[in-house]
């Protein structure tokens, strides 16, 4: 265990943090998952945290002139480049402290949050250059699986078979024709010390993710699971339910990878069929059996990849009541 873990006690339901990073009021669609994260993350960083928001959803609903969401100091920056603008910023802090312009033990929190498109595609090499330089900050991606704010675009962390404007299904082509990019190893071949899986349905898990990557030194990634109704064609009061079946179906499990030793969270021995997955998503209405079958087979396998993994480090694998 990393030594900035050892007296880390997490969070529960009685001792949750009463701290609002995050306003009400803002204009998020009804039922939006990506949301909820976000303000699960800054309840658990507290209020000593500077925010970085690359363009996307959250930019958009948070800050119509001359309101802001924001409790915390805030900068949005444009799609690419907020894993820079954040390692400017602790850069600076670093800098101050150097001076004697900031205390030098008192921690500052420098948090990105972004979506799928400005992390999966157009960010991907500043994320890349921020981690190798090894800066002190964590980077959330909240992840809705297209380009949401501008009209339901596929990007890199679109799944097969997913039906968006621009991977259409069709007579020919069933919608989207390639697999979701593996974000979690690609981050975590950068030999960063902390990177982490995480959903708004299982929120202690969450916020103890966001807690353990802010107390530890050097870059941190947390790759959260975000429901789009409108993007998805989901109920919006079923959110909560698509993001918990995600986990229990095992197409999105939890596990964190701290120095380079995998983890898993919640292991799901019994898992339900992908299909009762799919059946709630508008996007995924086109599929034949013969298509869900062939994608019940990647996640078999993508999920027996990651037993393995974690089983190479010998590392228990703990299993969590329901939040």
């Amino acid at each position: 265990m990393r030594p900035e873990l050892k007296n880390f006690k997490g969070f529960t339901l009685k001792n949750l943090p009463e701290y609002e990073g995050f306003a009400q009021g803002h204009r998020a669609c009804q039922g939006c998952g990506t949301v909820l994260p976000l303000r699960l993350a800054l309840k658990a960083l507290g209020p000593n945290t500077i925010a970085v928001t690359a363009t996307g959803c959250m930019e958009i609903v948070s800050s119509p002139f001359p309101y802001t969401s924001w409790n915390v100091p805030w900068i949005h920056v444009a799609f690419e480049n907020s894993a820079t603008v954040a390692s400017g910023i602790e850069a600076a802090i670093k800098a101050l402290k150097r001076k004697g312009k900031l205390k030098s033990k008192e921690k500052i929190n420098v948090v990105v949050f972004a979506g799928d498109g400005a992390t999966f595609d157009i960010g991907l090499q500043w994320l890349s250059g921020a981690l190798e330089r090894g800066h002190d900050f964590i980077y959330i991606c909240l992840d809705n699986e297209a380009y949401m704010n501008t009209g339901v675009q596929r990007s890199g962390a679109t799944p097969f078979g997913a039906h968006t404007t621009t991977s259409p299904a069709g007579k020919v082509v069933k919608g989207q024709t390639t697999w979701k990019k593996n974000l979690m190893g690609i981050v975590v071949a950068h030999n960063i010390p902390y990177a982490a899986t995480a959903n708004p349905a299982f929120p202690i898990d969450l916020m103890n993710k966001v807690k353990k990557a802010a107390l530890i030194n050097g870059p941190a990634f947390i790759h959260v699971y975000a429901t789009c109704p409108t993007g998805w064609g989901t109920k919006s009061e079923d959110s909560l339910l698509v993001a918990k079946l995600a986990v229990e179906t095992r197409v999105f499990p939890l596990y964190e990878v701290i120095d380079g030793k995998y983890i898993i969270n919640r292991k799901v021995d019994k898992p339900k069929p992908v299909e009762e997955y799919l059946k709630l998503q508008r996007r995924f209405r086109h599929l034949t059996p013969e298509q869900i079958a062939y994608i019940q087979e990647r996640v078999n396998q993508e999920y027996e990849k990651l037993l393995k993994l974690a089983e190479c480090f010998g590392e228990p694998q703990t299993e969590q009541k329901d939040e």
